[in-house]
């Protein structure tokens, strides 16, 4: 009786663990899919580099004040592990989100969603190739099921109007962070363990901000600055505590609990999100293939979960 109880206590213990990381893991998700939208909408404005620069700056205001009394006797730890700091910054924060920023220019939200719901894929390819776990049958299918979903709100409930999506160079731009920011998600969980998450994301965004630094110099001399207002600064400050601060906090530790293939099963939410935010923010209206399409995913996300939620 002892162990039968012991073990259903375990078992109930690990369900809510895997709910309070997949609840992270979406939360995350919705506030990338608020950042893709204001990304688009703000591009003319906001030159690529330069937004995500300001974001991270802000964001590192605000971890400041809470990361540096958590780093005391622990930088150390930054020295030692310098290699893993210095790809994961580069990855997660200098990189990914500048390419993803210069891609929106060129290219529709359509199509950088479409990319994007191409993520689960890399993931599970580049856990495979650097850790060895290959998905199960079960995960294949649910990656196909969220695929179906995506495509079918993003075709408006009209199969043919995919044959009207024309790719460019910015979509090819799109492709190429994904694998980026695949390396990160799956390097992230290899974080010392002495050093909390918001310690962690602090550092990383010191590193990601001096490699931006040359590149946003570049920008702003010889391209172009931003054109600021107060709508601008609202943008800024909500991309980056939203998107810059509790996404990377709430992926981050999602990640450590679940592993980057699991985690990886929830990006195509952010399509759905974002189908969603159109209706909520431009007032378009909620259709039947919206519902459709976020049940699918939803099915398909539930079985790539497995018994992980019970």
């Amino acid at each position: 009786m002892t162990t039968t109880a012991g073990t259903d206590t375990a078992q109930q213990q690990h369900g809510r663990s895997a709910v309070y990381a997949y609840a992270l893991l979406i939360w995350a998700n919705f506030f990338w899919a608020t950042n893709w939208v204001i990304g688009r909408g703000i591009h003319a404005a906001f030159p690529p580099v330069a937004l995500s620069f300001y974001r991270w700056t802000v964001a590192g205001l605000v971890l400041a004040p809470f990361a540096l009394p958590r780093l005391r006797g622990r930088w150390h730890l930054v020295r030692t592990h310098w290699w893993l700091f210095l790809v994961l910054g580069a990855t997660g924060v200098a990189t990914f989100q500048a390419i993803i920023y210069v891609g929106l220019n060129y290219t529709t939200a359509v199509n950088a969603t479409i990319l994007n719901a191409a993520t689960p894929l890399v993931m599970v390819l580049m856990v495979w190739a650097i850790d060895g776990q290959a998905a199960t049958r079960r995960q294949w299918l649910g990656m196909a099921l969220t695929f179906l979903g995506v495509t079918l709100i993003v075709s408006r409930g009209e199969w043919q109007n995919l044959r009207h999506l024309r790719f460019n160079s910015g979509d090819l731009i799109i492709f190429v962070s994904l694998p980026i920011w695949t390396i990160y998600s799956v390097l992230v969980n290899r974080r010392p363990k002495e050093m909390d998450g918001v310690g962690f994301a602090f550092v990383l965004t010191l590193i990601g901000l001096t490699a931006l630094s040359p590149f946003f110099a570049y920008e702003e001399i010889f391209v172009r600055t931003p054109v600021w207002s107060w709508s601008m600064v609202a943008a800024v400050i909500y991309i980056a505590v939203s998107s810059s601060v509790l996404g990377y906090l709430f992926w981050n530790r999602g990640v450590e609990l679940l592993g980057a293939n699991r985690a990886g099963f929830t990006y195509p939410f952010q399509p759905a999100f974002t189908a969603l935010l159109a209706v909520f923010l431009l007032g378009e209206p909620f259709r039947t293939y919206d519902a459709i399409g976020f049940g699918i995913i939803l099915f398909g996300w539930l079985l790539t979960t497995g018994s992980q939620m019970r």
